[in-house]
């Protein structure tokens, strides 16, 4: 109970510090946005090739890849400020409380990942008008899976933060290893019309099968083998990237 408690307190202390700086929220909605209405507006006729033939299935195969791409380069990102928090002896004044140390690391991370579902429920509700349509139930086990994606991804760059103390060299680390992911996992356009050598490295990309796995709930196919697929693969990294990060995170702050 005392760790459920110490990590209820550590989340509700940093969803307060994101309600006092909404600037952080508008950033994070520009770039989605700005591909959502600028050029998601093409895909009717690029995905043509795949049977979206209206713009109600083109943005059921697009959205989905949109979120996705929202949840994992933020929530990669995530290290960034608990680097400024050791910066600046928050964590330090931390070290003197009873809180529980993976506490301090959970707490944060869901922080993270409501701000980011938060974030998906805005971009979807504004894709409606531009024709998007998902059954409800799908949706809310796709935003599931995009919630286990986010937590893994601020869990890893929580560990990284830790292994990496410098800004300057996390950040390129974190992109060379977050683009590929992102775009060896069909994000923008689905891989089906990738040559099949692509599609073949692809596969071993673990983001590749949850990013089907949640356009298939977008698309209305639950019953497809890679939800399932999806869904056991990033419960898996999701639990084993919080148990690295609260590793780390134990033996960097004693």
């Amino acid at each position: 109970m005392k760790f459920l408690r110490d990590t209820w307190l550590v989340y509700q202390r940093q969803m307060l510090l994101v309600l006092r700086t909404p600037a952080r929220l508008v950033i994070g909605f520009v770039q989605p946005i700005t591909y959502l209405v600028l050029f998601a507006p093409l895909l009717k006729t690029a995905l043509a090739p795949t049977g979206a033939t209206t713009y109600a299935e083109a943005y059921r195969v697009y959205v989905p890849g949109l979120l996705v791409v929202l949840v994992l380069l933020s929530g990669f990102f995530a290290g960034f400020g608990l680097l400024a928090e050791l910066r600046s002896g928050v964590i330090e004044r931390s070290r003197v409380t009873p809180v529980s140390r993976p506490a301090l690391i959970l707490g944060r991370a869901f922080s993270e990942v409501t701000t980011l579902m938060g974030q998906a429920v805005v971009i979807t509700v504004i894709a409606l008008p531009f024709g998007l349509s998902v059954n409800v139930g799908w949706l809310l086990l796709a935003y599931l899976m995009l919630a286990l994606m986010a937590l893994m991804a601020c869990a890893l760059s929580y560990a990284m933060a830790m292994l990496i103390p410098s800004p300057a060299a996390l950040g390129p680390i974190i992109n060379a290893v977050s683009q590929p992911l992102s775009l060896l996992s069909g994000v923008l356009l689905p891989l089906t019309l990738a040559p099949a050598w692509l599609v073949g490295i692809a596969e071993w990309n673990p983001i590749y099968w949850t990013t089907n796995g949640t356009r298939a709930l977008f698309t209305g196919s639950p019953g497809d083998p890679v939800v399932w697929q999806g869904m056991l693969i990033v419960i898996a990294l999701a639990a084993l990237s919080v148990f690295w990060a609260t590793r780390m995170f134990a033996r960097q702050i004693r």
